[in-house]
Protein backbone atom coordinates (compact mmCIF):
# COMPACT_ATOMS: atom_id res chain seq x y z
CA UNK A 1 0.00 0.00 0.00
CA UNK A 2 1.01 3.45 -0.93
CA UNK A 3 1.95 5.47 2.16
CA UNK A 4 1.00 9.43 2.68
CA UNK A 5 1.53 11.58 5.09
CA UNK A 6 -1.75 13.40 6.44
CA UNK A 7 -0.65 16.49 5.62
CA UNK A 8 -2.58 18.72 2.77
CA UNK A 9 -0.62 21.67 1.26
CA UNK A 10 -2.33 24.72 -0.21
CA UNK A 11 -1.73 28.59 -1.26
CA UNK A 12 -3.06 31.29 0.04
CA UNK A 13 -3.11 35.05 -0.86
CA UNK A 14 -2.24 37.52 1.79
CA UNK A 15 -2.33 41.21 1.63
CA UNK A 16 0.55 43.01 4.47
CA UNK A 17 1.54 46.38 4.01
CA UNK A 18 -0.36 46.77 0.81
CA UNK A 19 1.47 44.19 -0.70
CA UNK A 20 0.12 40.90 -1.83
CA UNK A 21 1.63 37.51 -1.45
CA UNK A 22 1.15 34.11 -2.68
CA UNK A 23 1.72 31.96 0.63
CA UNK A 24 1.88 28.48 0.98
CA UNK A 25 0.84 26.15 4.34
CA UNK A 26 1.00 22.84 5.10
CA UNK A 27 -2.22 21.69 7.41
CA UNK A 28 -2.80 18.32 9.09
CA UNK A 29 -5.95 17.36 12.09
CA UNK A 30 -9.07 19.07 13.20
CA UNK A 31 -10.25 21.28 16.78
CA UNK A 32 -8.47 24.46 17.90
CA UNK A 33 -6.39 25.87 15.60
CA UNK A 34 -2.41 26.42 15.94
CA UNK A 35 -0.21 28.74 13.96
CA UNK A 36 3.19 27.40 13.66
CA UNK A 37 6.23 29.66 12.80
CA UNK A 38 9.59 28.66 11.42
CA UNK A 39 13.11 29.71 12.60
CA UNK A 40 15.30 32.54 10.70
CA UNK A 41 16.45 31.57 7.47
CA UNK A 42 13.93 28.30 7.28
CA UNK A 43 10.88 26.98 6.84
CA UNK A 44 7.91 24.93 7.61
CA UNK A 45 9.51 21.82 6.86
CA UNK A 46 10.73 22.26 10.80
CA UNK A 47 6.88 20.86 11.11
CA UNK A 48 6.82 17.91 9.88
CA UNK A 49 6.77 15.54 12.47
CA UNK A 50 4.34 17.24 14.74
CA UNK A 51 2.24 17.68 11.20
CA UNK A 52 1.87 13.72 11.75
CA UNK A 53 1.63 13.53 15.26
CA UNK A 54 -1.86 11.67 16.03
CA UNK A 55 -1.41 12.80 19.50
CA UNK A 56 -1.68 16.44 18.51
CA UNK A 57 -3.77 16.50 15.35
CA UNK A 58 -6.56 14.76 16.75
CA UNK A 59 -7.60 17.66 18.98
CA UNK A 60 -5.66 20.32 17.17
CA UNK A 61 -5.91 22.08 13.31
CA UNK A 62 -2.01 22.76 13.05
CA UNK A 63 -1.29 24.69 10.27
CA UNK A 64 2.73 25.28 9.43
CA UNK A 65 3.40 28.32 7.22
CA UNK A 66 6.14 29.39 4.70
CA UNK A 67 6.78 33.16 5.44
CA UNK A 68 7.27 34.93 1.86
CA UNK A 69 10.82 34.59 0.31
CA UNK A 70 11.30 31.18 2.76
CA UNK A 71 10.61 27.64 1.49
CA UNK A 72 7.51 27.58 -1.26
CA UNK A 73 6.66 30.71 -0.89
CA UNK A 74 7.99 32.87 -3.41
CA UNK A 75 9.13 36.85 -3.01
CA UNK A 76 5.99 39.25 -3.63
CA UNK A 77 4.97 39.48 -8.04
CA UNK A 78 4.68 42.35 -9.23
CA UNK A 79 6.89 44.08 -6.58
CA UNK A 80 11.31 44.63 -7.92
CA UNK A 81 12.12 43.37 -4.77
CA UNK A 82 15.99 42.36 -6.01
CA UNK A 83 16.37 45.69 -5.95
CA UNK A 84 15.71 45.89 -2.24
CA UNK A 85 17.22 44.90 0.98
CA UNK A 86 15.08 42.37 2.79
CA UNK A 87 14.53 42.97 5.95
CA UNK A 88 12.21 41.43 8.22
CA UNK A 89 10.59 43.99 10.39
CA UNK A 90 8.28 43.28 13.98
CA UNK A 91 5.05 45.00 12.44
CA UNK A 92 5.14 42.62 9.26
CA UNK A 93 6.14 39.65 11.66
CA UNK A 94 3.13 39.71 13.21
CA UNK A 95 1.02 41.01 10.21
CA UNK A 96 1.58 37.39 8.20
CA UNK A 97 0.15 35.05 11.49
CA UNK A 98 -3.15 37.91 11.83
CA UNK A 99 -3.76 37.64 8.30
CA UNK A 100 -3.12 33.97 7.94
CA UNK A 101 -6.17 33.63 11.13
CA UNK A 102 -8.13 36.22 9.08
CA UNK A 103 -7.69 34.75 5.92
CA UNK A 104 -8.36 31.20 6.89
CA UNK A 105 -11.35 32.44 9.27
CA UNK A 106 -9.75 31.10 12.81
CA UNK A 107 -11.39 31.73 15.93
CA UNK A 108 -8.62 32.64 18.41
CA UNK A 109 -5.97 30.10 17.27
CA UNK A 110 -2.97 29.25 19.14
CA UNK A 111 0.80 30.73 17.76
CA UNK A 112 3.70 28.37 18.63
CA UNK A 113 7.34 29.45 17.33
CA UNK A 114 10.56 29.45 17.61
CA UNK A 115 13.56 31.07 17.65
CA UNK A 116 12.44 34.40 15.55
CA UNK A 117 8.99 32.55 16.07
CA UNK A 118 9.18 32.62 19.43
CA UNK A 119 10.49 36.10 20.05
CA UNK A 120 7.33 36.68 18.10
CA UNK A 121 5.12 34.98 20.09
CA UNK A 122 5.95 37.18 22.59
CA UNK A 123 5.07 39.83 20.70
CA UNK A 124 1.46 38.54 19.83
CA UNK A 125 0.15 38.15 23.16
CA UNK A 126 1.63 41.31 24.09
CA UNK A 127 -0.07 43.24 20.85
CA UNK A 128 -2.86 41.47 19.76
CA UNK A 129 -3.93 39.09 23.23
CA UNK A 130 -7.32 39.12 21.37
CA UNK A 131 -6.31 37.50 18.27
CA UNK A 132 -4.64 34.36 20.60
CA UNK A 133 -6.26 32.18 22.76
CA UNK A 134 -2.75 31.73 23.94
CA UNK A 135 1.17 31.49 22.18
CA UNK A 136 3.99 29.39 23.04
CA UNK A 137 7.57 30.79 23.18
CA UNK A 138 10.01 28.26 21.68
CA UNK A 139 13.44 30.01 22.71
CA UNK A 140 11.91 32.94 22.81
CA UNK A 141 13.39 36.04 25.17
CA UNK A 142 12.67 40.11 26.05
CA UNK A 143 15.55 40.04 23.45
CA UNK A 144 18.50 38.79 21.72
CA UNK A 145 21.74 38.57 23.73
CA UNK A 146 24.02 41.46 23.34
CA UNK A 147 26.99 39.71 22.28
CA UNK A 148 25.16 38.96 19.22
CA UNK A 149 23.10 41.80 18.62
CA UNK A 150 26.44 44.36 18.75
CA UNK A 151 28.21 42.23 15.83
CA UNK A 152 25.77 44.83 14.07
CA UNK A 153 23.63 44.28 10.77
CA UNK A 154 26.87 45.08 8.56
CA UNK A 155 28.62 41.64 10.46
CA UNK A 156 25.15 39.70 10.34
CA UNK A 157 25.35 40.23 6.37
CA UNK A 158 28.88 39.72 6.05
CA UNK A 159 28.63 36.23 7.09
CA UNK A 160 24.93 35.35 5.99
CA UNK A 161 24.83 37.44 3.07
CA UNK A 162 28.20 37.00 1.12
CA UNK A 163 28.72 35.75 -2.01
CA UNK A 164 31.57 34.59 -1.08
CA UNK A 165 30.32 32.06 1.57
CA UNK A 166 28.75 28.94 0.11
CA UNK A 167 25.04 28.01 1.23
CA UNK A 168 26.08 24.96 2.70
CA UNK A 169 28.46 26.82 4.95
CA UNK A 170 25.50 28.33 6.46
CA UNK A 171 23.97 25.16 7.14
CA UNK A 172 27.09 23.60 8.31
CA UNK A 173 26.99 26.98 10.82
CA UNK A 174 23.76 25.56 12.68
CA UNK A 175 26.22 22.97 14.48
CA UNK A 176 26.59 25.80 17.18
CA UNK A 177 23.17 26.00 17.65
CA UNK A 178 22.39 22.10 18.12
CA UNK A 179 22.25 19.79 21.42
CA UNK A 180 25.19 17.34 21.45
CA UNK A 181 22.20 14.52 21.96
CA UNK A 182 20.42 15.53 18.71
CA UNK A 183 20.24 12.43 16.33
CA UNK A 184 22.86 12.92 13.97
CA UNK A 185 20.15 12.34 10.68
CA UNK A 186 18.00 15.40 12.77
CA UNK A 187 21.29 17.43 13.03
CA UNK A 188 22.13 16.78 8.90
CA UNK A 189 18.14 17.45 7.79
CA UNK A 190 18.46 21.36 10.16
CA UNK A 191 21.74 21.64 8.16
CA UNK A 192 20.06 20.68 4.90
CA UNK A 193 17.20 23.39 5.47
CA UNK A 194 19.36 25.84 6.19
CA UNK A 195 21.56 25.48 2.96
CA UNK A 196 18.08 26.25 0.65
CA UNK A 197 17.55 29.78 1.38
CA UNK A 198 17.59 32.17 -0.79
CA UNK A 199 19.92 35.09 -0.80
CA UNK A 200 19.79 37.60 1.86
CA UNK A 201 16.77 36.38 3.35
CA UNK A 202 18.47 34.62 6.72
CA UNK A 203 20.33 37.36 6.99
CA UNK A 204 17.29 39.81 6.82
CA UNK A 205 15.69 37.93 9.23
CA UNK A 206 18.02 38.45 11.74
CA UNK A 207 17.02 42.21 11.71
CA UNK A 208 13.97 41.35 13.70
CA UNK A 209 15.65 38.58 15.69
CA UNK A 210 18.53 40.23 17.44
CA UNK A 211 16.74 44.22 16.29
CA UNK A 212 13.15 45.20 15.60
CA UNK A 213 12.19 42.40 19.01
CA UNK A 214 13.64 44.27 22.09
CA UNK A 215 10.46 43.97 24.63
CA UNK A 216 10.64 46.37 27.56
CA UNK A 217 10.19 44.96 31.34
CA UNK A 218 7.15 47.25 31.26
CA UNK A 219 5.68 45.63 27.91
CA UNK A 220 6.04 41.55 29.29
CA UNK A 221 4.66 43.08 32.77
CA UNK A 222 1.63 44.59 30.93
CA UNK A 223 0.76 40.92 28.63
CA UNK A 224 -2.50 39.76 30.09
CA UNK A 225 -2.35 35.92 30.38
CA UNK A 226 -6.24 35.89 31.55
CA UNK A 227 -6.69 37.30 27.62
CA UNK A 228 -3.81 35.04 26.04
CA UNK A 229 -1.99 32.63 28.39
CA UNK A 230 2.09 33.01 27.28
CA UNK A 231 4.30 29.77 27.90
CA UNK A 232 7.50 29.29 27.52
CA UNK A 233 9.87 26.62 26.39
CA UNK A 234 13.47 26.58 26.27
CA UNK A 235 16.53 24.22 25.51
CA UNK A 236 19.28 23.99 27.66
CA UNK A 237 22.07 23.74 25.11
CA UNK A 238 20.61 26.96 23.40
CA UNK A 239 23.51 29.75 22.74
CA UNK A 240 21.76 32.21 21.42
CA UNK A 241 18.90 32.14 24.20
CA UNK A 242 20.04 30.58 27.40
CA UNK A 243 17.62 29.14 29.66
CA UNK A 244 18.39 31.90 31.63
CA UNK A 245 16.92 34.36 29.15
CA UNK A 246 13.89 32.87 28.78
CA UNK A 247 13.73 32.70 32.82
CA UNK A 248 14.10 36.85 33.06
CA UNK A 249 11.30 37.43 30.73
CA UNK A 250 8.90 34.35 32.51
CA UNK A 251 9.96 36.36 35.63
CA UNK A 252 8.39 39.43 34.23
CA UNK A 253 4.72 38.43 32.91
CA UNK A 254 2.18 37.60 35.39
CA UNK A 255 0.65 34.31 35.59
CA UNK A 256 2.93 33.15 32.50
CA UNK A 257 4.63 29.40 32.36
CA UNK A 258 8.08 28.68 31.89
CA UNK A 259 10.20 24.84 30.99
CA UNK A 260 13.76 24.44 30.74
CA UNK A 261 13.97 21.77 28.30
CA UNK A 262 16.72 19.12 29.05
CA UNK A 263 18.97 17.63 26.29
CA UNK A 264 17.77 20.09 23.77
CA UNK A 265 19.18 23.03 21.61
CA UNK A 266 18.02 26.03 19.78
CA UNK A 267 15.55 23.95 16.86
CA UNK A 268 13.81 21.75 19.61
CA UNK A 269 11.14 20.60 17.29
CA UNK A 270 13.63 19.36 14.68
CA UNK A 271 16.31 18.24 16.67
CA UNK A 272 14.65 15.44 18.81
CA UNK A 273 10.37 15.70 17.62
CA UNK A 274 10.13 13.19 20.63
CA UNK A 275 11.72 14.29 23.29
CA UNK A 276 10.11 17.90 22.75
CA UNK A 277 6.34 16.54 22.87
CA UNK A 278 7.31 15.39 25.84
CA UNK A 279 7.02 19.34 26.60
CA UNK A 280 4.46 20.12 24.21
CA UNK A 281 1.80 17.73 25.29
CA UNK A 282 0.83 19.08 28.58
CA UNK A 283 0.80 22.58 27.19
CA UNK A 284 -1.96 21.58 24.50
CA UNK A 285 -3.77 19.57 27.07
CA UNK A 286 -3.79 22.72 28.92
CA UNK A 287 -5.11 24.38 26.58
CA UNK A 288 -7.69 22.26 25.14
CA UNK A 289 -9.08 21.74 28.74
CA UNK A 290 -9.74 26.31 28.72
CA UNK A 291 -11.15 26.67 25.49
Amino acid sequence: MTKHDPITGRYVYLTVEGIEYRVYYEEAGEGIPIIVGHTAGSDGRQYRHMLCDEEVTKNYRVIAFDLPYHGKSLPPYGVRWWEQEYNMTKARMMAFPNALSEALGLDRPVYMGCSMGGHLACDLASNFPDNYRATIAVEGALRSAEEYVNVGMEGIRKEFDNPNVNRTSVGAAMMLNISPYAPEENVREIQWEYSCGGPGVFAGDLYYYYYDHNMSEEEARAIDTDKCMLYMLTGEYDPNTAPSDTQELADQVPGAKYWAMEKLGHFPVTEDYTKFREYLLPILEEIQAKS
